[in-house]
């Protein structure tokens, strides 16, 4: 009988939970609805924001993240001489998740190969067929698996993840990207995260760097916290280690234009682990180190990171 009582209340408990987090959905999406527009893909919907005339540039975000990081000022200033498209990754954003992916107790996600096969297919339907590919933080992971795979002009990664990396990560990933843990956590984590750990999480991203005034507004964190984004991006960060190094096997067959723009200060995505040596290794790979500069060059470096796209077009022969 007590642990019926008990089983009971931590059922309530959870209902509770589930209704509260709903509740925080709901408000996240009516504060922050889609920016652009949808393409469907395999029956999956997949969010885009367009802009501009000329090359085709695809932007790709980094963990945590949505098309907003893009359209904050960087799609503004780009556009005006490139026919730009920003996609959600898959769970991310407006994007759903790609089929076979996001059962409730899920230990799987996305590989970033999965992830550039399903969004090169919906760039393939917006008529973009050879674009510059550029990629953020694990956007970058995708963007060179993009590259391996999928039709491409050039890749420009900012402070992209590219290689192995020593140790592991924290018991954060860990606990949300296993099976159990990902079921249980999220739902909580979007009923009660409180604001302070949304700037305190925006402030370490940009380290040492402030975020530029208003930034906070307009990346619309509370998506990134709804339990089915919450989840997918747990998963794939805590499943990413294994797909980075079978594709940093082939990166010998990488000819293609190559632009990198990376902070000597990035403690999230190092210089030294990821684009250093990986620009020791492919030749076709120009390195820009940024002294003192974290983890979002996009915008503490936008000029910077600017002219290593206008640097890939011309190398591509597209300028």
């Amino acid at each position: 009988m007590k642990l019926l009582i008990v089983a009971g209340v931590l059922l309530a408990g959870y209902a509770t939970v589930a209704v509260m987090s709903s509740r925080q959905e709901v408000r996240a999406e009516a504060e922050f609805p889609p920016e652009g527009a949808f393409v469907e893909v395999d029956g999956r919907q997949v969010h885009y924001v367009q802009a501009g005339s000329g090359p085709d540039v695809i932007l790709l975000h980094g963990a945590s993240g949505n098309t907003r990081d893009w359209t904050f000022s960087f799609v503004e200033e780009l556009s005006a001489n490139y026919r730009v498209t920003a996609f959600d990754r898959p769970g991310m954003g407006y994007t759903a998740r790609i089929a076979g992916y996001g059962g409730p107790f899920d230990g799987d996600a996305e590989s970033p190969q999965e992830q550039a096969a399903f969004l090169s297919a919906a760039a393939q339907q917006l008529g973009i067929e050879n674009p510059i590919v550029v990629g953020q933080s694990f956007g970058g992971a995708v963007a060179y698996a993009w590259a391996l795979d999928q039709p491409a002009a050039a890749v420009v990664s900012l402070a992209g993840v590219a290689l192995p990396w020593p140790g592991e990560l924290g018991l954060f990933y860990r606990v949300n990207g296993s099976s159990l843990g990902g079921a249980l956590f999220p739902p909580m984590i979007a009923a009660f995260v409180p604001d302070s750990y949304v700037e305190s999480t925006i402030n370490g991203i940009f380290a040492p760097q402030d975020a530029p005034e208003g930034y906070a507004e307009h990346i619309g964190a509370p998506l990134s916290i709804r339990t089915k984004s919450f989840r997918a991006n747990a998963l794939q960060v805590n499943t990413l280690y294994p797909h980075i190094e079978e594709q940093s096997e082939r990166y010998d067959e990488l000819m293609l234009p190559i632009e990198i723009v990376h902070g000597d200060a990035d403690t999230t995505v190092p210089l030294n682990v990821h684009s250093a040596p990986f620009s020791e290794r492919v030749e076709s790979a120009n390195l820009t180190v940024l002294p003192g500069i974290g983890h979002m060059p996009q915008h503490v470096a936008e000029a910077e990171s600017i002219a290593a796209i206008d640097r890939a077009a011309s190398r591509a022969g597209l300028r």
